[in-house]
């Protein structure tokens, strides 16, 4: 039986790492959960699953709860609790699926213990690869992908050699603004942007597919989780996203991973691999697919996929930058502060102003901490103009 500490337990990732341990009763153990500050339904995940201790990066949580079946837990309190868990000896699987940077710090702590990490945070690669992938080697831990794309060319690659590769190419659905006229863009509204066609998200992460960063970020992860150099790693649009990631080899043959658009499956794989089981969830129905499209992305259309493009050739401190950057920008747009538009605008302007330092946990962690700073100095002026205009 694996034991399962789940970090972000109360988002879509969490809930769904959760539905995947019901239906396998007799492979896991919840040993703990931790969110951002849900506490109510981290306590009913707690009954439901029997989980021993809680986490909340509310540093004024208190000490201990009491759960609805009489049960008092202790609760784990801010980035330093969460790393308190994440090393604990009795737990084999650290399922990292907070939003934000704020993941950083318990993935190494969970890494540097030697477990593994099943990882779904975005950022965390994009911001700290280097770093992350030098903990993992150096304490022979496991970090294994829980996006589909990501678990799709992973899947591909089983026993397939990096010499034989010849790239990597993500798909992407293109989100609900893929026909949408850019003219108009302006005028997206938080709750268009929210109207993801294939997949249920969150709400940063669909705004992020939105504009396609989610993608860009993606390409910056399979650099760091397969070590590819990053001309072959491609994006495709397919709408249909059933294909989640083709493998070209070197010979010309191509291996794709398809599956129904179910988080739940990827995420089985990761806590199970390499063992595969039946557990009732969707499958494709071969009589119900008219066709597969592919098309490459418009760069105009999704400046944010270039952003991160650029940002990556350039290394060091700048994806950093960029994620930060575009965390910030669409917490705004999600406020009703910025328009759509102002979120690829905002990052470049905050790319364009960094300058990259090496890599380092002090550096990222700085670069970090600026970039969300210019941006909101950024969005200020902005206002501040505004006002003069009307």
């Amino acid at each position: 039986m694996k034991r399962l500490l789940v970090l972000g337990a109360t988002g879509s990732i969490g809930q769904q790492t959760l539905d995947v341990v019901r239906r396998l009763p007799a492979r896991f153990q919840v040993v703990g959960l931790a969110a951002h500050n849900n506490l109510a339904m981290l306590l009913q995940q707690a009954d439901a699953f029997g989980a021993q201790m809680l986490g909340l990066l509310k540093e004024d949580a208190p000490e201990r709860v009491q759960t609805a079946n009489g049960r008092v837990l202790p609760v784990y309190r801010g980035v330093d609790g969460l790393c308190a868990m994440a090393q604990m000896p009795e737990i084999d699987i650290v399922v990292v699926a907070l939003a934000g940077m704020v993941a950083l710090l318990p993935t190494l702590t969970a890494l540097e213990h030697g477990k593994t990490v099943a990882l779904s945070t975005k950022e965390v690669l994009v911001g700290g690869g280097s770093i992350v992938m030098q903990t993992a080697r150096r304490a022979r831990a496991q970090l294994v992908p829980i996006d589909s794309e990501h678990s799709g060319a992973w899947q591909a690659l089983q026993r397939v050699s990096p010499d034989q590769v010849s790239r990597i190419l993500l798909t992407a659905s293109g989100g609900p603004f893929r026909n949408r006229p850019i003219e108009t863009f302006e005028q997206i509204t938080v709750r268009e942007a929210l109207r993801h066609p294939n997949w249920e998200m969150g709400a940063k992460i669909t705004v992020d597919s939105a504009t396609m960063m989610n993608k860009g970020l993606e390409v910056i992860e399979a650099q760091w989780l397969f070590g590819l150099p990053l001309d072959t790693i491609e994006v495709m649009i397919h709408p249909q996203s059933i294909v989640h990631a083709l493998v070209e080899l070197v010979d010309g043959s191509v291996l794709a991973q398809m599956s129904v658009p179910d988080m739940r499956l990827p995420i089985q794989y990761a806590l199970l691999h390499p063992e595969r089981v039946d557990t009732d969830l969707p499958r494709l129905d071969w009589r119900q697919i008219s066709q597969l499209t592919f098309e490459p992305p418009d760069y105009e259309r999704f400046p944010c996929l270039r952003l991160a493009y650029e940002s990556a050739r350039i290394g060091g401190t700048m994806p950093t930058v960029l994620n930060a950057a575009n965390e910030v920008a669409v917490r705004l747009f999600l406020e009703e502060q910025i328009p759509f538009t102002a979120i690829p605008q905002l990052v470049e302007q905050t790319i364009q102003k960094h300058t990259p330092k090496e890599a380092t946990l002090e550096t990222v962690l700085e670069a970090d901490r600026w970039a969300r700073q210019y941006v909101r100095s950024l969005t200020a002026k902005r206002s501040h103009h505004c006002g003069e205009t009307l």
